[in-house]
């Protein structure tokens, strides 16, 4: 395809194209960097974001389950995370998102986009209170002003009080 840029391999076999941050590419010219490079993980996690926002989500999953199967790494990595998390709570895969957004975490815990995110798919989920105690978790670990300094104890009291009540509600339901 011409006016593809010289591409370099990567730690993780991966391509790196010079250019990628600038690339601004139709699905159709993506689609063919897939044709040629389909274990690419990078390749893959743009495909899946271009049949993301074409509404094509269900398309999307499998990129971005591929992208990350083939070893995308750093902040490409979170990324991805982020929209398949969101992808499937969009779909109504919800207990699925969740538990991409806790893996995502754990390997992203500085991640405030991934907590907003997460607690978007907790909330949809209908655990409104843990949704609510990591969004209170996130302002006190990440927002830094006089005002929330002050009150950084009572948040996280709070965010662990609020996380508890949805705890408790599913032991009693599983009773």
């Amino acid at each position: 395809m011409a006016g593809l840029p010289d591409s370099r391999p990567t730690s993780n076999g991966g391509l790196a194209l010079s250019y990628w941050p600038q690339l601004t590419l139709t699905r159709r010219d993506l689609l063919h960097v897939y044709e040629l490079h389909p274990r690419d993980p990078r390749v893959l996690y743009e495909v899946g974001g271009a049949y993301d926002t074409a509404g094509e989500e269900t398309t999307a999953l499998g990129f971005y389950e591929g992208a990350m199967t083939e070893g995308l790494d750093g902040d490409v990595r979170r990324r991805c995370y982020l929209q398949y998390g969101s992808t499937l709570r969009n779909l109504g895969r919800l207990d699925k998102s969740v538990t991409v957004f806790e893996k995502a975490r754990r390997e992203f815990p500085d991640s405030v986009a991934l907590g907003a995110f997460e607690a978007l798919s907790l909330h949809a989920a209908g655990r409104v209170n843990t949704a609510l105690g990591s969004l209170l978790a996130l302002l006190a670990d990440h927002v830094h002003s006089e005002e929330i300094e002050r009150y950084k104890p009572a948040m996280r009291g709070n965010a662990e009080y609020l996380t508890s009540l949805d705890s408790s509600a599913t032991s009693e339901s599983a009773r």
